[in-house]
């Protein structure tokens, strides 16, 4: 079982965000990391959540939310970014926003082997797509980022991953059932 090392209450600093900029869609493939970010959205009754079987029905449910005239945002683990690289041309060659929140694995602290690769290879991977690549170490950032990351994808119609970094998050340690 893993467990996290710290409890920063981000995810209630990301929800208020995107309240207060009109995010009124969020779409997730279920992730212990944005647990607590899930549950507000669900909670709201004015913020639409949808669980997707993989990260790049996200792109196209924000593509279609754009077109509707609503805001969305996607939220994904690091491990999701391999996912998304083939959709994440739709929003580019039709000129539309997307805001992406991506809770980092494979860096930090990081127990779990196979996640290395692509955490370390996200953020490098994503600007090689064409997105603008914003990323968050400490709780006092995550505010005024995330709202920089918002205000550039909605007015600048551009795609913006908003990488939350594990060292922000903590490290998730694996806890052995056989002591």
């Amino acid at each position: 079982m893993a467990t996290l090392t710290t409890t920063a209450p981000w995810g209630d600093t990301i929800y208020q965000q995107l309240k207060a900029q009109q995010i009124n869609i969020v779409s997730f493939v279920p992730d212990g990391g944005h647990k607590r970010l899930i549950e507000l959205c669900e909670a709201d009754d004015e913020i639409t959540a949808v669980t997707l079987t993989t990260e790049e029905e996200g792109i196209a449910l924000a593509a279609g939310a754009f077109l509707g005239g609503q805001r969305a945002a996607l939220l994904l683990q690091s491990s999701g970014v391999g996912n998304c690289v083939n959709m994440l041309s739709l929003p580019r060659i039709c000129n539309m926003p997307l805001l992406m929140i991506v809770t980092m694995r494979g860096e930090w602290g990081e127990f779990n082997p196979w996640q290395v690769p692509m955490g370390q290879s996200t953020p490098a991977v994503l600007e090689a797509s064409g997105v603008i690549v914003y990323r968050v170490d400490t709780l006092d950032d995550v505010g005024p980022t995330l709202d920089a990351a918002i205000q550039i994808a909605y007015q600048s119609r551009c795609r913006v991953p908003v990488l939350l970094s594990q060292r922000l998050l903590g490290a998730k340690n694996f806890v052995r059932g056989d002591k």
